[in-house]
This record gives C-alpha cells, sequence and structure tokens, in this order.
C-alpha cells in the first residue's frame, strides 16, 4: 500500500526559508513521479510540483517557480520541497503524492497523500 509521511511545516517569517520532507513507502520511489501540492484555509488544493522517477526532470507550477526547489534521494525513498523566499501566500498544508504528470500547464495524479504538514508563513 502506498504511503506518504510530510514533515517539515512551521512557523516562519515572510522571506524566510523551510525545508520539507516526504517519506515514501509501499512502493520504491524511484518507480514513479512524486510531486507536492498544498491546500490553504478555505482554498482548493494546488498542485505545483512534480519530479519524474527517469531523469529528475522537474516541473512548477508558475506561483513557486524560483523560489521552491523539488528534488529526490531515492535511495532513502525521499522526496524534499526547499522553500525560499516564503511569502504569507505559501501559508497551507503541503502533502506529497505520487504519481504526478503534467499535462500541458496542469499537474495531474497525486490523488492520494499522508496527513500533510503545515507551514505558517507570517511575521
Amino acid at each position: 500500500q502506498v504511503h506518504f509521511v510530510e514533515s517539515g511545516g512551521g512557523l516562519v517569517q515572510p522571506g524566510g526559508s523551510l525545508r520539507l520532507s516526504c517519506a515514501a513507502s509501499g512502493f520504491s520511489a524511484d518507480s514513479i513521479a512524486i510531486g507536492w501540492f498544498r491546500q490553504a484555509p478555505g482554498k482548493e488544493r494546488e498542485k505545483f510540483s512534480c519530479i519524474s522517477s527517469r531523469d529528475g526532470s522537474t516541473f512548477y507550477a508558475d506561483s513557486v517557480k524560483g523560489r521552491f526547489t523539488i528534488s529526490r534521494d531515492n535511495a532513502k525513498n525521499a522526496v524534499y520541497l526547499e522553500m525560499n523566499s516564503l511569502e504569507p501566500e505559501d501559508t497551507a498544508v503541503y502533502y506529497c503524492s505520487g504519481p504526478c504528470w503534467v499535462a500541458g500547464r496542469e499537474f495531474m495524479g497525486m490523488d492520494s497523500w499522508g496527513k500533510g504538514t503545515l507551514v505558517t508563513v507570517s511575521s
């Protein structure tokens, strides 16, 4: 059974940084593309990043491009999200999931997930 556990969230000031981790189990992390999505209070889920399983290609939504970096360590069955220049609008619960893929400009998949980790950006 596929299982994801997210960690690393917390309270950070605007302009600050955080690194989120995603531990995957129930499958080999190098077998599927894994991504991140977030959900802010009262808002719809936003899928914003995906990293391929084969060549490590990365994809980002415009809302996070240039500020967030997704990476993976297949030996550890883990995926990471480095978040820089955080803004109050980034406040949300963050989830990792897979498989994911990109169709045009839209992120697809990511239909199972863990409990998420809360990121709060506030002064």
